[in-house]
């Protein structure tokens, strides 16, 4: 998969197009996606990739749309360790930590 993630990524910055990649740095308990897991945030919606999906990815993306605005890394924080309910797809029971940069000029 990373194979594939960098190849879209040199694509898009060619391109000269901004974008932002998403990588989980840390996680403990059970996650959807393992540590380096990597996602690239195009701000037009053309994303490639994946950092588990449901509403922990949600989080990543709306962060990732952000720091393409300006510039400055974050960290995201997804727990998934909230109770099932009505709302919840897929709870896994762990919590993971998600960095997000900048790519492109």
């Amino acid at each position: 998969m990373s194979a594939i993630i960098y190849h879209h990524l040199h694509k898009m910055i060619e391109a000269g197009e901004m974008v932002a990649v998403a990588t989980i740095v840390d996680a403990k308990g059970s996650v959807p996606r393992e540590v380096g897991a990597k996602m690239i945030i195009h701000p037009l919606g053309r994303h490639v990739g994946t950092v588990g999906g449901g509403c922990g990815e949600a989080d990543v993306i709306r962060t990732a749309l952000d720091v393409i605005q300006d510039g400055i890394p974050r960290t995201v924080h997804v727990d998934l360790t909230e109770e099932i309910d009505m709302n919840s797809l897929g709870v896994c029971g762990g919590v993971m930590d998600v960095f997000v940069e900048r790519w492109g000029d």
